[in-house]
């Protein structure tokens, strides 16, 4: 793992648009799965998973979820129900309310929030599958009061239409009862424009292959997206008091997620940096999913020696970590100081996975440095709001005036006379 003055790196990051060929496969089977509907979902299923299913097998039944009980172990299942309800209690406390302001002449101004209709859920299958995403997308939406979820997941490749029993009983787990076989760009297609036997939602949330984040992007506009996620990024900032095995493990439970993850040490501590270089290379070792960690390590991965604490808290800013641990003797006095990233976990015993999986914060996350200005998964993200106006007329004769010559400025004369008809009729202008 290189070591590097912290003022020298640069942590190379592509938004990934696609290869032309890629957009334009994308750009074909969205407009035959909105032209052909279940047909051109049915066929593209077959073609591009080698599953055959008619329009009346797409649809995950009832009896698939419970069997699906009996080929998970009860450990799982008692461990998502506790994960669950972490995730829950959290987004609770995220809820808000409409609002009116009643003023002394009689206006009313306000703000109503209602929950989005229907949101559709993507799960990836294949070599990713996650069950805790499931519970990540699913829960804050039902906490917002979004009547009706929606799943879609690719059936399993070479002519099985099984699904994954894991992210069946963590739908289950999170709620969702309407479930569908069916994934990639096809998938994505069916749940923004509808089709036969996919009813169309309002908003696709969930990760994916660049074939799904390029139809999540040319579908946006039809229905809204959660956001394209980049890959997976940890940054630990840490002063002599840190253990460098725990920061080593740290690193690498992001390295093994994808050889363009990336995983970074902030220190000012020389001994540190060369300790974790050693507990990284060590801790390599045994990994079943070694050569992906490797290559992250490799191409990704740095330790940044800092000149001082301000500088290791700006490298941080700078970069906007999706994770950011601060392992430092007093965490706390350095939270303040932290101005981007997607969660912060402070202290020895809140490493990344605790975040992951279980503590209660959403770990779907702002990455590619989109911390800047975007923040986790929420349960704003599935509420839309409307503004309230009921001007009295008192006020619309005392603003009047003001709202004419504002949009007489702008050259828009029939709004001036809508204000205008209701002054003359008022006797307050002729």
């Amino acid at each position: 793992m290189r070591i590097m003055k912290a003022g020298e790196f640069k942590l190379e990051r592509e938004v990934e648009y696609g290869t032309p060929e890629q957009n334009r496969t994308v750009q074909d089977i969205l407009e035959r799965v909105r032209t052909e509907g279940d047909a051109a979902v049915l066929e593209l299923t077959e073609r591009f998973d080698k599953v055959k299913l008619q329009a009346s097998e797409l649809r995950v039944t009832d009896e698939e979820i419970q069997a699906a009980y009996g080929r998970v172990e009860p450990a799982f299942v008692e461990a998502l129900r506790r994960a669950s309800a972490n995730i829950r209690a959290f987004h609770e406390k995220q809820k808000r309310s409409s609002w009116m302001d009643v003023q002394p002449d009689g206006t009313i101004l306000g703000q109503v929030l209602r929950p989005l209709r229907r949101v559709g859920l993507y799960v990836p299958g294949g070599k990713a599958a996650y069950p805790s995403s499931v519970l990540m997308n699913a829960i804050p939406a039902q906490v917002a009061g979004v009547p009706e979820i929606v799943m879609v997941t690719p059936a399993s490749t070479g002519g099985q239409a099984g699904i994954d029993p894991y992210i069946l009983v963590a739908a289950a787990e999170a709620g969702i009862r309407e479930m569908y076989r069916v994934g990639g760009a096809q998938a994505v297609g069916a749940l923004a424009y509808g089709t036969a036997t996919i009813p169309p939602v309002d908003k696709i949330v969930g990760p994916g292959n660049i074939y799904v984040a390029l139809a999540k992007r040319y579908v946006y506009g039809v229905v809204d997206i959660d956001s394209i996620a980049g890959p997976s990024e940890i940054l630990v900032i840490a002063d002599d008091s840190a253990d460098p095995g725990y920061i080593a493990a740290d690193l690498l439970s992001q390295a093994e997620h994808d050889e363009m993850a990336s995983a970074i040490l902030v220190t000012t501590s020389t001994a540190l940096a060369e300790a974790v270089r050693a507990e990284v290379a060590r801790q390599l070792e045994p990994l079943p999913r070694k050569a992906i960690a490797e290559q992250s390590i490799r191409e990704r991965g740095a330790i940044l020696i800092a000149a001082s604490d301000d500088e290791a808290v700006a490298t941080s800013n700078r970069l906007a970590p999706e994770h950011l641990e601060l392992l430092v003797r007093e965490p706390f006095g350095w939270l303040g100081r932290i101005e981007n990233a997607g969660a912060i976990f402070l202290g020895p015993y809140s490493t990344e996975p605790v975040g992951d999986y279980y503590a209660g914060p959403n770990h779907i996350l702002p990455t590619n440095g989109t911390a800047r200005f975007s923040s986790p998964l929420n349960v704003d993200d599935f509420v839309k709001k409307s503004s309230v106006i009921h001007y009295s007329k008192e006020a619309l004769l005392r603003g009047g005036e003001d709202i004419m010559t504002l949009a007489k400025h702008e050259g828009l004369e029939a709004h001036a006379r809508a204000v205008q008809i209701r002054l003359e009729k008022e006797g307050k202008r002729t």
